[in-house]
């Protein structure tokens, strides 16, 4: 059988002297225990005869112990009084309102020899305890060899007769201990070291709480009212019943006032609000005037100001150029731009093809705004503005080419071998359409001359090709196109104010 501690769980090693116990060793062990549970109930009989044999006391009294005064009402009676008085005096003082323990009771750790001093009924129990535990282990005890008899006063001492039995021995003492103690044995010597600490620290605190209630008590005595307190005490609340007395008397007056001055506020409130009926019925009148006349006038203001707005607005209507700002062609050196793209190429000043099918794209768009505006159709081609990847058509009857409009970065290449001619055809196309509409700018003014003429693939004597031509050539016949344009855009601008004009003065003449 193995022991463990029974707070920790951790394996004991059971010391041999506990496997060797005499009658006497147990005596030594299980004393304390017993006078441990005899002072436990002593302490409960004694508190059972107290409360049926002493009368209820005051509850001041059990609370904190006080003694009464000699001086007190309660003894100053007749003689019913007297025998209350001498109870009361016999109650404990603060200093005695603790349990004093005895010698024998506080050193409870160290038991004491059974002597002929020690009460009847301690012996009877020790006695009791003693011969239960005999008789329980009397079987573990006997020895396996003869022993010799001694007498009633003497113990026997035999060994046990094995280790198993002598386990069995310990393990029935620990269940004893710990039944008669609030502590489970066995513990180890840490636990033990534990236990005892916490016990410490608890009687710690329970002398703390002791000192706090003295010095409590000490300041209830000291606080006690003297006979000449009380009376001055008196005579305050004598003074302040009359001032009370008084201030109800004022107070009662003051109401009375009141209530005259309640009425003469309603009579007066009744005559305000007369008065704020007619000024309320004043004002929405003059409201209604006001609010007429500033009808009017926003009318007016908003009349005027809507006109000035609309004949500024038609002024500068008239002299805005709208393809200049949707179309805006320039120059940058040797590059002809529109809307900021660069149309060519030069060796000195490469282009990305990206930039250069931008701009062709606004080229072909500005031709295609220009011919809707004017309600111009060409012959034989149909433009198809798509930004950087715009074509041409051309239409012959139910036949239709497409030609691209833009290069890409291996043109060089193709170039060499006639492998995009149709980027060719696309501008000499382009270049047939601006002189479609060149014609019928002219036909239309008499006084417009381009700069630059138009033959075939030619601009002023240079073709649009890019085979077979110099990138000079071919970005100087690019610039000569959009200078072209910038004039036909001139041409669109005064022929979209004549229109306005015309327009304006039909109106007018219907009106």
């Amino acid at each position: 059988m193995a022991f463990k501690c029974l707070r920790c769980k951790q394996p004991l090693r059971i010391d041999d002297s506990l496997a060797n116990l005499d009658q006497a060793s147990m005596d030594m062990l299980i004393a304390p225990l017993a006078s441990e549970e005899q002072y436990e109930k002593e302490v409960q009989n004694r508190r059972l005869s107290q409360n049926t044999k002493s009368p209820p006391q005051p509850l001041h009294t059990r609370l904190i112990g006080i003694k009464p005064s000699p001086l007190s009402p309660s003894r100053s009676g007749h003689g019913s009084g007297n025998s209350s008085s001498s109870k009361r005096d016999s109650y404990p003082a603060p200093s005695e309102s603790f349990v004093v323990l005895s010698h024998s009771e506080t050193n409870v750790s160290t038991p004491s020899p059974v002597s002929g001093t020690t009460s009847s009924s301690s012996i009877t129990k020790r006695k009791n305890n003693r011969d239960t535990l005999h008789s329980v282990h009397v079987t573990a005890l006997q020895p396996t060899h003869p022993i010799a008899t001694l007498s009633s006063s003497t113990t026997v001492e035999t060994p046990p007769s094995s280790w198993s039995e002598r386990l069995k021995v310990a393990n029935r003492l620990f269940e004893v201990m710990s039944s008669k103690s609030s502590v489970d044995h066995p513990m180890c010597q840490e636990c033990v070291d534990l236990f005892i600490e916490l016990l410490r620290e608890q009687m710690n605190d329970v002398s703390t709480e002791r000192d706090c209630y003295i010095e409590f008590l000490k300041k209830v005595k000291d606080s006690r009212v003297s006979k000449e307190e009380e009376a001055e005490l008196e005579k305050q609340v004598q003074d302040l019943k009359l001032a009370e007395k008084e201030a109800s008397e004022e107070l009662l007056k003051l109401q009375q006032e009141e209530e005259a001055l309640d009425e003469e506020l309603i009579a007066l409130n009744n005559e305000l609000k007369d008065l704020d009926a007619q000024e309320q019925e004043f004002w929405e009148k003059s409201n209604e005037y006001q609010i007429s006349l500033q009808h009017f006038q926003n009318e007016r203001d908003s009349i005027n100001l809507k006109y000035d707005h609309d004949v500024k607005e038609y002024e500068r209507l008239q002299k805005t150029a709208v393809y200049n700002d949707a179309f805006c062609i320039f120059h940058d050196g040797p590059f002809g731009t529109i809307n900021g793209f660069r149309l060519g190429r030069l060796s000195s000043h490469p282009v990305e093809w990206s930039e250069i099918n931008a701009a062709w794209g606004q080229t072909l768009l500005l031709l295609y705004t220009v011919a809707s505006k004017l309600k111009f159709q060409f012959k034989t081609f149909r433009l198809v503005p798509m930004g950087s990847f715009s074509r041409i058509e051309k239409v012959d009857g139910d036949s239709v080419v497409s030609y691209e409009l833009y290069g890409s970065g291996d043109f060089g290449i193709n170039k060499m071998f006639f492998l995009n001619r149709r980027f060719d055809h696309a501008m000499v196309a382009v270049l047939n359409c601006l002189k479609q509409l060149t014609d019928y700018a002219e036909d239309r003014d008499k006084s417009l001359r381009l700069p630059y003429r138009i033959n075939k693939d030619k601009i002023g004597d240079l073709s649009i090709r890019i085979q077979f031509n110099q990138d000079e050539s071919w970005t100087k016949a690019l610039k000569y196109m959009l200078i072209n344009m910038k004039w036909i855009l001139v041409f669109a601008s005064r022929a979209n104010s004549a229109s306005d004009l015309t327009e304006t003065s039909d109106s007018t003449m219907l009106a």
